[in-house]
């Protein structure tokens, strides 16, 4: 209880050039991330129809409740996971935007010689 509390090991940082975001991967990545929203899209108006074809046929109000509660679940978390990969892809375009025009003030801001 006396001892004195170890203090934490800085861990072995990286080059900070290799974080830095570039335009290029801003637009690989909000692609990706499109794409997987937009196939995301897919799988829920998919679930969506089969669950609106298919309905329910039970006269058991625990089960029905339970059946209900079950598809609500699944195409809520494929919409939920849809709206994530869709607002990444949007934040990753306005980065590549912000980046673009950040590159383009300093080129023109910088001095002529």
């Amino acid at each position: 209880m006396t001892a004195p509390t170890p203090k934490p090991t800085a861990a072995p940082s990286q080059p900070a050039s290799q974080f830095q975001p570039t335009i290029l991967r801003c637009l690989m990545g909000s692609g990706l991330s499109a794409g997987l929203a937009l196939g995301l899209y897919g799988l829920t108006y998919a679930i969506a129809q089969t669950f609106a074809n298919k309905p329910i046929t039970t006269t058991n109000t625990i089960a029905l409740n339970i059946s209900v509660a079950v598809r609500t679940l699944v195409v809520g978390i494929v919409a939920l996971g849809m709206g994530v990969f869709g607002i990444t892809a949007l934040g990753l375009l306005a980065l590549a935007v912000q980046l673009a025009l950040t590159r383009r003030k300093a080129s023109n801001s910088a001095p002529k010689s």
